[in-house]
């Protein structure tokens, strides 16, 4: 076909960045975790889909991931359907370049999901030096004086650091030189090449430097998250907002209570004209409370038939998506559930781990706590069950 397709490699299973400090357990694979209200995958595969030169973007993820993969992309009639990556990163170019073989593209560019903040001044000068060169590879130089140890005790050597470059993406190359370096990398050596133009020095190839940029940083660690939140805030002025939900629901005739997608064995079940998830209910008017955009029952009113039976996570994953839309972040939800029984306790881990996925966040934004009513009123009873939700997000300022 020609054109420009784009690869973005998005099949690590890392958890070693952590945006919000999170226990490593708790962690979502860092290109699914968000920077300044958007995860990073949907950041990079934005950059591309708005540039006008490139037609086509192909993401390899890892197959347990394709559930986050969805929850995160942007629509954009650029994006292919994602492929599966391999063990190692080379593994999983290889797999975005055969998919990519029927379309042949003229160009590729192969870009880390986890380098959110490139900017289309670095994707049009890695177009523009590919008019004349078979492979390109984005760089800025070495700033602080560099040391070599042989040992890694004593230093033997200064490199002069005029010559040396550090490597960005995205790698631009023609299509089918570097489809054939990854082919034969693969079948003729055990080397492991940490990018892509290593593969095409290997081959044979010359690769030509274009201007990178500093910004364009790969997001690792903790201290690389907040870096890019600080320049992507750059000129906007956060301001922390709350808001809470109360929600009630009786009990009718039934086996089992469902609170945060689990089922939990019960006499009575909770009624309602979705699915009647009281914990989801409660954080979505909190989460629309702290925007000031109304109830759950403005965007979803239950006299819409097409709301009967609608799974919870729907309501709860709208509101999260409204807090990035208006380009702020979730920074804690707070879930208290009222009843007298069953006993939520043995599920509240769950609980937290399912909020968090719905949101998008670490799974330590979330508490979950239960309480009872000391056998007092509709709850003692055991008529029904309350559930109070409080919600913070940070926010751009608006007008005063």
């Amino acid at each position: 076909m020609g054109g420009v397709a784009v690869i973005i490699v998005a099949g690590g299973k890392g958890q070693r960045a952590r945006a919000g400090g999170g226990a490593a357990e708790n962690a979502l694979p860092k290109q699914y975790q968000h920077v300044a209200g958007l995860s990073l995958i949907e950041r990079s595969i934005s950059a591309f889909a708005q540039n006008g030169h490139v037609d086509c973007i192909q993401c390899v993820i890892a197959p347990e991931h394709l559930g986050l993969y969805y929850a995160s992309v942007p629509q954009s009639d650029k994006l292919l359907p994602p492929v599966y990556g391999g063990a190692e990163r080379q593994a999983s170019v290889l797999a975005g370049l055969e998919a990519l073989a029927a379309i042949a593209p003229e160009l590729v560019l192969i870009h880390d999901a986890a380098r959110p903040l490139v900017s289309d001044k670095v994707i049009n000068d890695v177009l523009s030096h590919l008019e004349s060169a078979t492979a390109v590879l984005p760089v800025v130089g070495v700033v602080p004086t560099i040391k070599h140890s042989e040992d890694g005790r004593t230093v033997d050597g200064t490199p002069d650091r005029s010559k040396l470059f550090e490597a960005q993406t995205p790698q631009g190359f023609r299509f089918r030189a570097i489809l054939d370096a990854h082919r034969r990398a693969a079948a003729e050596t055990e080397a492991v090449f940490t990018d892509d133009a290593s593969i095409a020095e290997w081959a044979g190839h010359d690769v030509v430097l274009s201007q990178g940029d500093r910004h364009n940083i790969k997001l690792t660690t903790a201290d690389d998250f907040a870096l890019a939140e600080l320049y992507l805030r750059q000129g906007r002025t956060m301001e922390t907002r709350t808001g809470t939900g109360l929600d009630v629901h009786r009990f009718v005739a039934g086996d089992c209570v469902r609170l945060a997608e689990i089922d939990i064995p019960h006499t009575h079940r909770l009624d309602g004209h979705s699915d009647a998830d009281a914990a989801l209910h409660v954080l979505t008017d909190a989460l629309l409370g702290a925007l000031a955009e109304g109830d759950i029952g403005r965007h979803f009113p239950p006299s819409d038939p097409r709301w009967k039976g609608e799974p919870s996570a729907t309501f709860l994953k709208f509101a999260a998506e409204r807090v990035r839309e208006r380009g702020g972040r979730i920074v804690h939800l707070d879930l208290t559930l009222m009843c007298e029984a069953p006993k939520i306790a043995p599920y509240s881990d769950r609980m937290r781990e399912n909020i968090a996925r719905i949101c998008g966040v670490a799974a330590s934004r979330v508490s979950v706590k239960a309480t009872t009513s000391e056998k007092m009123g509709f709850v003692g009873r055991g008529e029904g069950l309350f559930t109070l939700g409080t919600a913070s997000v940070e926010i751009p300022r608006g007008d005063d």
